[in-house]
């Protein structure tokens, strides 16, 4: 039953994404629009699985560490609870083929400890950079690398 949920809910989301089919540009925009900006929200599930291919590999560094999808949807989950405001606003996108660089930014408040440092009512606000690879219209592998240090300096400031 949770399957056909989430089947349904990523048909639903595709199609709030454009015609027919949307462009593999909009998938892009769609991760951070709809699921990296949308961590709290209860169809996360589907809205990920509309945008991030079954077998979607992270990859944030060298030691050969691949997050999945499903490592990932948890994530995005633990960080809805305690930052639900986490906005991811696209500053710049490169194109490649079926590659896309994107320069980002994310700001959050958090409610909860974030990072291992306890909520204070300051915010942070931060780069990332991404490179998406697409095929079929989904993204199928991500290379990230995040300013987390800062937003933990951020967090901590006096």
């Amino acid at each position: 039953m949770k399957m056909i949920t989430r089947t349904i809910a990523a048909s639903a989301l595709a199609a709030s994404l454009g015609p027919a089919q949307a462009s593999d540009q909009e998938v892009v925009e769609a991760l951070y629009s709809k699921v990296l900006s949308g961590t709290a929200s209860p169809d996360l599930p589907a809205r990920l699985a509309a945008v991030l291919s079954p077998d979607w590999q992270s990859l944030g560094d060298y030691s050969g560490t691949v997050k999945t999808r499903d490592q990932f949807l948890d994530q995005l989950q633990r960080i809805g609870a305690v930052a639900p405001g986490m906005r991811w606003k696209i500053e710049e996108i490169l194109q490649v083929g079926n590659r896309y660089v994107v320069r980002g930014r994310a700001t959050a408040t958090p409610v909860g400890s974030f990072m291992g440092v306890a909520p204070t009512g300051r915010s942070f606000d931060i780069m990332a950079i991404d490179i998406h690879t697409v095929e079929n219209n989904r993204i199928v592998r991500s290379y990230h690398v995040e300013d987390w240090h800062g937003a933990i300096q951020q967090l901590q400031a006096k």
